[in-house]
């Protein structure tokens, strides 16, 4: 089955509507965006881990948790991390990272996720794919952490829950997600073979987004609210010179119309107040993260954005729990607070329970 069927099966399921995932089976079975838990129960993942107690449990495997689960392991901590969603988090999904130092071409996200993966687990690191963890409590000087599942592992903590796609909030957006509007172009980008679209986002990670859809797309609309792209001076030059770019500045996206699929969007000029109408086959928007911290906000305290607070030793405001990530939206940094974290931890245990085997 090539793109062009998948898609039209995937309507034919939803009423029409191209929602993604649709996962069809050799059984017959269907599930339409499943959670990861469904998913994984349908795959004979287990979701339990191998025991109920470890020095450490990490939440998330982004480049900050793998990067403590591998520093941790190798001390000899025993690691577990858990998570909910795609090993490596959003670098995993970035079509291509061309700034992390030692690979002078770049490499895929994915493909760097999975050396990060395969170096943790080459120490022992434990990994648990497609739970997600619905609160941690304070036991003591370890804590309990519970998952979907009704699962308690003991241990410390470390935070790197990573962060999701920020949403515009305009009329019909809602109702179209999946369905016309998606927030990663390496995913959904290849069912728009051939067709317009529009991307919503002036930054490195729109811009960057939107050229990789020009493999596929045969016009790519940068929609930007800015008066100026927010961009590096070499990506800025590349979208322009770009003949499948076509740049729209000072824009603010009014409203998505739609009759069970994405019909159109119109944007409003900032500076004459006057709409436009576009007509493209899907929408990618790419306005920035929000962090996953939702099941820690009543434990750790947190920023005015949600994002949790440190200590210089990266301990958040409960004992035993740290945390780590993409503080800069870049995978060397989120590598360099992991491997702080993992030392600032080791140090931490030592201190509860003894040498944990330095």
């Amino acid at each position: 089955m090539d793109i062009e069927e998948g898609r039209n099966r995937a309507q034919a399921l939803n009423d029409g509507k191209q929602i993604i995932p649709t996962i069809i089976f050799d059984d017959g079975s269907i599930l339409v965006k499943p959670s990861n838990a469904e998913l994984a129960a349908k795959l004979g993942i287990s979701p339990n881990a191998k025991r109920e107690y470890y020095d450490l449990v990490i939440v998330g495997s982004g480049p900050a948790g793998l990067t403590t689960a591998l520093y941790a392991a190798r001390e000899g901590i025993e690691t577990l991390v858990i998570e909910k969603g795609g090993i490596g988090g959003q670098a995993g999904v970035t079509e291509r990272i061309d700034n992390y130092p030692g690979f002078a071409e770049g490499i895929g996200g994915s493909q760097l996720a999975e050396q990060m993966q395969a170096h943790a687990e080459r120490f022992g690191v434990e990994i648990l794919p497609a739970q997600t963890v619905t609160g941690i409590m304070a036991d003591g000087d370890h804590k309990m952490i519970a998952t979907e599942s009704g699962d308690e592992y003991y241990s410390a903590v470390l935070l790197a829950p990573g962060t999701r796609y920020r949403r515009l909030g305009a009329p019909g957006e809602e109702d179209l997600i999946g369905a016309g509007i998606h927030f990663c172009a390496t995913c959904d980008g290849p069912f728009y073979k051939n067709r317009e679209v529009v991307v919503v986002d002036g930054g490195n990670s729109g811009v960057e987004e939107g050229l990789f859809l020009t493999k596929f797309a045969s016009k790519v609309t940068i929609v930007v609210f800015m008066d100026q792209l927010g961009t590096s001076q070499i990506l800025r030059e590349s979208a322009k010179r770009h003949p499948k770019v076509e740049i729209k500045l000072g824009k603010a996206v009014q409203e998505f119309k739609s009759t069970g699929h994405l019909e159109s969007i119109i944007v409003q000029d900032r500076a004459t107040g006057e709409n436009e109408e576009l007509f493209p086959a899907a929408v990618f928007i790419f306005i920035g993260l929000d962090p996953n911290t939702a099941f820690v906000k009543d434990l750790v305290e947190t920023d005015k954005y949600g994002f949790i607070t440190t200590s210089g030793t990266m301990e958040t405001s409960l004992e035993g729990v740290f945390a780590a990530g993409d503080s800069t939206r870049q995978v060397a940094s989120a590598v360099g607070e992991g491997a702080t974290a993992a030392l600032m931890i080791r140090n931490y245990l030592e201190k509860q329970q003894g040498n944990p085997g330095v």
